[in-house]
């Protein structure tokens, strides 16, 4: 046993869970802290320029690789109200982060000291566990328990509160014969995994769909092995995209409303049987209940009891890790194969197939300002198969969810469910901080870079380069979009005449906002697309610029004002709005038909 001060040993139990990284804003209420990380020299720490900035570094750098729990560090008051967004946005979903915050005197609580709020209170709804610990002999215990509490069972983030006096009293600790708590995951059982693969063995044209709690379990090989073996096409949600790589004969498409592919809805509309794994049938995903169960059976895997049948009773619920159901699953599917049991799945599979072949989405526009899915599709040929993209919501996610390509899991880094603007930037900070030489690219509208652009200055200081791509079209795109039910375009445009705009520069009268001139004033790298000519050149540029100074690099897509992606009210009704592709002309007329209407485009 030792004596020392109680958060010392909150960073010695730090380090034996494995952390080596935070991201965090100093202040008085937590500089113990502080002292105590300066003192061991065994944790890396990321300044930020904004304590909600640093929570979505640490969101980003849980979500890069398999173990990581991202840590973020803030001071009293504003400090921890300012983290509830991104605590908001990592427990949606399903997301292990640390949130500490300094406190005020334990004898100062609720007496209105300076910066002093009820942050455990605030913050319940949006952690796993929140808590202000008020004995100091209890610090190295807490800080246990969050580990245990954030990687058992469904994961999530936690948030500890400590009074400064908490901080330096002096308690008896000994790090020697720690060991971290041993994680809970429930498991399927065997009747439930045969009673699984009896059902999807008696549908005729069933589907998986891979959620991201495959991802959380990193359980992606297994989720291929299965569907190979059982020969059944898989439609990955958008936390699941990258479960199977885009090229796999068996990876169907997206389904959905919006981040969606036609051929993707045209399978699953025509599907009798869907095996749920990690996921949680969102609403953007499902459109209505009544719609999108019409005809099918549903078994649901996933890791939190309450999320069976939460949106909707399915015929087979199992509660179970997503790794630990696979494993089960194969093993089952294995034995019946080998008994002759189990069904061939070669016409369905090549019937998918060949939609994804066909049912496609024009992308090569060559007018200008340019339309954004031209710009997808050069980011395909760009980048390449290894690339991860980060991005959060908006047109500009819609967009790059139905163009883009992912072939790994953790390359397509989204927040799905909360979708806050300005978690782009950030969150690709703490992925590179996770990843040091991978291939990183943000994509940002205009608006979500804007949120939080003063953490490019972050990436500068502390040489955290990645390529950023932002869709200028000086509009909150998304909200334009939806606005037309309204017949309104209220509110929603971001242009003006910017007053600094000289004749002899190349930025576009009336889009407002010189992103490139913000950029560099930051520290960073940054070029200006206006014609599709540009576009292989530019990327060659970035990626020199990146290599050469190690810093952030923004490329700027001039786009057209206004464009329309296709979205829609239910699956089986997706207005495609531009032209779309479809190489198979019997499947084309037929599909138009049944999948929605095409507005002011040509077949």
């Amino acid at each position: 046993m030792a004596r020392m001060k109680a958060i010392e040993a909150a960073v010695r139990v730090l380090e034996k869970e494995g952390i080596t990284c935070a991201f965090g804003v100093p202040g008085a209420a937590i500089n113990p802290l502080y002292a105590a990380l300066k003192a061991r020299g065994s944790i890396r720490h990321i300044l930020a320029r904004h304590v909600e900035g640093a929570s979505h570094m640490a969101d980003g750098y849980t979500r890069a690789k398999a173990g990581n729990i991202g840590v973020c560090i803030g001071t009293s008051g504003p400090a921890g109200t300012d983290m509830i967004t991104g605590l908001y946005a990592a427990i949606a979903d399903s997301i292990p982060i640390l949130c500490i915050t300094g406190q005020a005197p334990r004898a100062k609580l609720y007496k209105e000291d300076f910066q002093a709020v009820d942050i455990e209170s605030i913050s319940k709804p949006v952690a796993k566990w929140s808590v202000t610990v008020r004995e100091p002999a209890l610090v190295p215990m807490v800080f246990q328990q969050a580990f245990h509490v954030m990687r058992s069972g469904r994961p999530g983030p936690v948030l500890i509160d400590l009074p400064i006096d908490v901080q330096l009293a002096e308690i008896e600790y000994d790090d020697s014969t720690y060991q971290p708590l041993t994680v809970y995951k429930p498991a399927a059982t065997r009747a439930q995994a045969e009673r699984a693969i009896e059902m999807l063995n008696a549908s005729a044209r069933p589907l998986i769909v891979a959620g991201g709690g495959i991802i959380n379990a990193d359980a992606s090989d297994l989720l291929v092995e299965f569907a190979e073996l059982t020969g059944v096409p898989v439609i990955p949600t958008l936390m699941g995209w990258g479960t199977i790589p885009d090229d796999h004969p068996l990876m169907a498409g997206m389904v959905g409303l919006q981040t969606s592919h036609r051929y993707g809805n045209a399978t699953f509309l025509e599907s009798d049987f869907v095996f749920g794994i990690g996921n949680r049938f969102a609403n953007r995903h499902t459109g209505s209940v009544d719609i999108y169960t019409k005809g099918r059976k549903f078994v649901h895997v996933d890791i939190e009891p309450t999320q069976i049948g939460r949106v909707f009773g399915p015929d087979f619920g199992i509660v179970s890790d997503a790794k630990a159901a696979l494993k089960l699953f194969t093993e089952v599917a294995k034995e019946m194969k080998a008994k002759g049991g189990l069904k061939k799945r070669d016409a369905w599979a090549a019937k998918c197939l060949h939609r994804k072949n066909n049912m496609l989405r024009k992308s090569h526009f060559d007018q200008v300002p340019l339309k954004p899915q031209r710009v997808y599709e050069e980011m395909n040929e760009a980048f390449g198969r290894d690339v991860c993209y980060v991005t959060t919501i908006g047109l500009s996610q819609i967009a790059g969810a139905q163009f883009l390509h992912v072939y790994h899991p953790r390359n397509w880094i989204n927040c799905g469910q909360a979708g806050p603007l300005g978690w782009t930037l950030p969150a690709a900070l703490g992925v590179r901080a996770a990843h040091p030489d991978k291939t990183i690219v943000a994509l940002s509208g205009d608006y979500d870079f804007q949120f939080m652009i003063e953490e490019l200055a972050v990436g500068a200081q502390h040489k955290l380069p990645y390529l950023h791509v932002v869709v200028n079209n000086s509009y909150l795109g998304l909200i334009r979009q939806a606005q037309r039910g309204f017949q309104m375009d209220f509110e929603v445009s971001l242009g003006f005449d910017n007053i600094n705009a000289t004749p002899e520069g190349d930025a576009p009268a009336g889009y407002g906002v010189d992103h490139v001139a913000v950029a560099e004033g930051l520290g960073c790298k940054a070029i200006r697309v206006k014609s599709p000519n540009e576009f292989k050149d530019a990327f060659a540029k970035a990626q020199a610029l990146m290599k050469e100074h190690r810093v952030p690099v923004v490329i700027e897509f001039i786009l057209e004002r206004v464009t329309n992606i296709a979205m829609g009210t239910e699956v089986n009704n997706v207005n495609e709005f531009e032209e779309i592709l479809c190489l198979d002309p019997n499947l084309s007329i037929k599909d138009s038909q049944d999948m929605g209407v095409i507005e002011n485009a040509g077949t």
